[in-house]
């Protein structure tokens, strides 16, 4: 044997644990890190929604209008200006799940603060607002009251007709609260009643009834306080645009002071429950109290809600002789007169103009 060691071969090729070790030990670290990232970043998405949907408690109530052609994603805007919802974004994603309702224009009565599930659910009742515009009679408001959600249009004409709400300025036995009712807006609560909302709506023609100092302007015109809300609401209906109310007033105490009939078309077709549109040569010989080419004076009850500007104008008629009025202009321009001649001139001028 020999003593000498076998000789040493070539050296094996062995990994570097100082490049590619520690490359793998980082991607592991890293891959590790990014996925706990992305779990940390859902559950926060979900807990973030989850908050969004069960806000609460629901805060001051506010009223958010709806235009006309408002979209979905700008009413979530707009709730979220008014803190209704703390995010638009939030409004969107459970529409997205839960369908998108149909948003009718109007004026919503919410809180802030709400969960978005009850959000939901209002728009998709429709608005809460009422509006009532001057011209509007009972019959209109109620069948605009069946609109609103939850309420039912016969509510309201049954509470005027059982009495339930009595207006202070109605004479003994009149038993109508056309004329009596302020005009614009109100938010009508889901579980209000139609007593609770008539009542509400007489304070506020009240109100403006005192402000134009009915009483007193009445008295210095020869007629009862509801005699004056009679003129104004034919005022209203006959005269239509600010230039022509005051005139408009002054041919109706005239006519009155000479004891001609009155001659509105727009008596006769509140007696037929219309507003507006032809009046024919039956509906002028309809004998009811509102005729007033065949009877005398004014008739019983007003026939619309008037404005407070055509209140005022029943107050303080313009100073003229004037017995007649025609539209002459389409943009609502009408023409006075003293004598018939001078009526039928005008009837003319109007018909050249394509508005008569």
């Amino acid at each position: 044997m020999s003593g000498h060691p076998p000789a040493a071969g070539p050296p094996e090729e062995t990994e570097d644990p100082s490049e590619h070790g520690r490359w793998r030990r980082r991607a592991m670290v890293a891959g590790v890190a990014g996925g706990a990232v992305v779990v940390g970043l859902l559950v926060y998405a979900v807990v973030w929604y989850e908050q969004q949907v069960h806000a609460g408690p629901p805060g001051r109530q506010v009223v958010v209008e709806v235009p006309e052609g408002f979209s979905a994603n700008a009413v979530g805007v707009e709730l979220a200006e008014h803190h209704v919802v703390t995010s638009s974004l939030a409004l969107r994603i459970y529409d997205f799940f839960h369908g998108t309702p149909v948003i009718r224009a109007g004026g919503y009565a919410l809180r802030a603060n709400q969960s978005l599930a009850s959000v939901r659910a209002a728009l998709a009742a429709g608005p809460d607002e009422l509006v009532v515009p001057a011209g509007f009679t009972v019959s209109e408001t109620a069948a605009r009251f069946a609109e609103l959600p939850g309420h039912d249009g016969s509510a309201l004409a049954a509470a005027v007709e059982q009495r339930q709400v009595v207006s202070p300025l109605e004479p003994p036995g009149v038993g109508n609260l056309d004329g009596l009712l302020g005009t614009g807006d109100y938010i009508v609560g889901r579980s209000q009643s139609a007593a609770s909302l008539l009542s509400e709506m007489t304070a506020r023609f009240d109100g403006e009834a005192a402000a134009a100092n009915l009483d007193s302007g009445a008295a210095a015109l020869g007629v009862s306080p509801y005699q004056a809300v009679v003129v104004a609401s034919i005022v209203q209906k006959e005269g239509v645009y600010p230039q022509n109310l005051a005139k408009v007033a002054r041919v109706v105490y005239n006519r009155l002071a000479r004891n001609m009939p009155l001659q509105m078309d727009s008596t006769v077709l509140y007696s037929e429950h219309r507003d507006g549109g032809l009046v024919t040569s039956a509906d002028l010989a309809l004998d009811t109290p509102y005729n007033t080419y065949l009877h005398k004076g004014l008739p019983p009850t007003p026939i619309c809600f008037p404005s407070a500007a055509s209140l005022d104008a029943a107050l303080h008629p313009a100073a003229g002789g004037w017995l007649y009025f025609v539209l002459v202009s389409r943009d609502g321009t009408e023409a006075f007169s003293d004598t018939l001649a001078q009526q039928q001139a005008n009837q003319q001028l109007a018909k050249s103009r394509g508005v008569g």
